[in-house]
C-alpha cells in the first residue's frame, strides 16, 4: 500500500444506462480504485473495476437497476479496500441539472437535494439516479455524510448569451418558469476545453474549439474565446443529438399528434422519447453502439441508425462553426463512443469536406482504447480524439469545497 495513501475522494458518475466510479487522489491525479457497471436494465449488467493495477470483471445479473447496482459497489467492492476507504475526505457527485437556482458546484445539504429533486423534470432520467447515489453514498458512509459535493453538468453552461439559452416562445416562461437552454455533459465538455488548451499550447481564453461528447447520452458543444457560447441539450437532455434512448430533435407537433390523433398520454409520450427513442427506437433492437458497429454493413437497421446519428452530428457541427469567429481551432471527439468508434468519425468527417476536414484512416483507426491524439490528415482542418476523465475532474472540484470547510 502506498505510504504516502491520503486525502482520496471517490467519485460517483450515475448516467442513465451506467455508473462509474472512482477513488483517487485529486493532487497527483493517481487513481487507487476504478470500475464501470454498463448495461444497466438490459439482458446482463456486468461491472469491470481495477485497483492496484489489478483488473476484475463480473456479471452482476439480468435487467439490474441503479440501486442493486450500487448496493454491489459498495459491498462487494468498496468493502474490500479497508485501506483505502479509510483514507477518504470526501465524495463527489455528478448530478446533471441544478434547475434554476444551482449554478455552480455545492456541499450537499438537505437544501441542495431538495433542489435537485426539484429539477428532476429538466433531466428525468438522471436527477433520480443521481439522488440514488446521493442517498445511498450518505446512507452506507455516515461519518461523510456532511462531506458529499454536488458538481452539476449544467455549470460550464452559465455564460452562454441568450442567443443561445432562450428558445422563441413567450418571454415570460423563461422570467417566471426558467424555461430555457440550460446543457448537459458540462463537467465533460470543461475537462476536455481544458486538456485541448494544453495540446494546442494555447491560452483557454483564446480557445475556439467544437466538443462532441459521444456516448449513450451526446452532446456537442462550441466553445469560442475559452466561453461555451453554445450547445446541444436543451432545457432537459433530450434535445440535440440522436442518443442511445433518447430521440433528441424533433418536431414539436409528433407530441400534439401522439397525443390527439394516437391518444397517448404525456406519460406514454415522455416515456417513448426519452427510453423508447434515439437507436433503440430507430432500429428496434439496441442502444448498445457495439451493435451497430458490428453489424453496420451487415444489417439495414443497424446502417439505418448510425447513418441517422451521424447526419445529426454532422449538422451540429457545420451550424456552430459560424459561432467561431472565422477560426476554429479544432474539433473534439469524446466519451465512450467518441473515443472508441472510429466508424462514426469516419462517417462524421466525410460529411464535412467542405470545412476542410480529411481523415487520416490508419490514425483514426489506431486512436482508440484510452488513446488520444490527431485523427486527420497534416493538410486538414484539424480533429482530435480526447479522453475525458469526468471522476477526474469531479475529485478536484470535491477537493476544493472539501478544505475550505470550518
Amino acid at each position: 500500500m502506498d505510504k504516502k495513501l491520503n486525502n482520496l475522494i471517490l467519485v460517483l458518475n450515475c448516467g442513465s444506462s451506467s455508473i462509474k466510479f472512482a477513488i483517487l487522489n485529486p493532487n497527483n491525479k493517481k487513481k487507487y480504485l476504478s470500475g464501470l457497471v454498463e448495461c444497466l436494465y438490459l439482458s446482463e449488467t456486468y461491472i469491470t473495476w481495477q485497483c492496484l493495477g489489478l483488473k476484475y470483471k463480473k456479471k452482476i445479473g439480468i435487467k439490474i437497476n441503479h440501486q442493486d447496482a450500487l448496493n454491489f459497489i459498495i459491498d462487494q467492492v468498496l468493502s474490500q479496500e479497508k485501506d483505502i476507504l479509510k483514507n477518504l475526505i470526501g465524495v463527489g457527485h455528478r448530478v446533471v441539472h441544478g434547475g434554476t437556482k444551482i449554478k455552480k458546484s455545492i456541499l450537499i445539504n438537505d437544501n441542495v437535494i431538495k433542489c435537485i429533486q426539484d429539477a428532476v423534470s429538466f433531466a428525468p432520467l438522471h436527477n433520480p439516479v443521481n439522488l440514488i447515489g446521493i442517498k445511498t453514498i450518505i446512507k452506507k458512509y455516515p461519518v461523510l455524510s456532511k462531506k458529499n459535493v454536488a458538481v452539476f453538468d449544467t455549470s460550464f453552461y452559465q455564460n452562454m448569451p441568450e442567443t443561445s439559452f432562450l428558445y422563441a416562445i413567450p418571454y415570460n416562461f423563461y422570467k417566471e418558469h426558467g424555461i430555457r437552454r440550460y446543457g448537459a455533459h458540462g463537467t465533460s465538455h470543461n475537462y476536455v476545453a481544458h486538456k485541448m488548451s494544453f495540446v494546442l499550447n494555447k491560452k483557454f481564453k483564446l480557445l475556439n474549439i467544437i466538443i462532441c461528447h459521444l456516448g449513450n447520452g451526446a452532446s456537442v458543444s462550441a466553445v469560442c474565446n475559452g466561453i461555451c457560447v453554445d450547445t446541444s441539450m436543451g432545457l432537459t437532455p433530450l434535445e440535440g443529438l440522436v442518443m442511445g434512448t433518447r430521440s433528441g430533435d424533433i418536431d414539436p407537433s409528433i407530441i400534439f399528434f401522439m397525443n390527439k390523433t394516437l391518444n397517448l398520454s404525456i406519460d406514454e409520450i415522455e416515456t417513448i422519447l426519452t427510453k423508447k427513442s434515439g437507436l433503440l427506437g430507430l432500429s428496434g433492437i439496441s442502444s448498445d453502439f457495439r451493435y451497430f458497429e458490428k453489424n453496420y454493413n451487415m444489417k439495414q437497421d443497424a446502417r439505418r441508425s448510425v447513418d441517422i446519428f451521424c447526419h445529426r452530428l454532422s449538422k451540429y457541427i457545420a451550424s456552430y462553426t459560424c459561432l467561431m469567429e472565422n477560426r476554429l481551432d479544432a474539433l473534439i471527439f469524446t466519451g465512450g463512443i467518441g473515443e472508441n468508434v472510429p466508424l462514426i468519425r469516419k462517417l462524421t468527417l466525410s460529411k464535412l469536406s467542405l470545412l476542410g476536414f480529411k481523415i487520416d484512416s490508419k490514425l483514426n483507426l489506431f486512436t482508440i482504447g484510452g488513446k488520444s491524439g490527431l485523427i486527420t490528415e497534416s493538410s486538414s482542418s484539424p480533429a482530435f480524439v480526447i479522453t475525458t476523465d469526468e471522476e477526474l475532474a469531479i475529485a478536484q472540484e470535491t477537493r476544493n469545497i472539501i478544505i475550505n470547510i470550518k
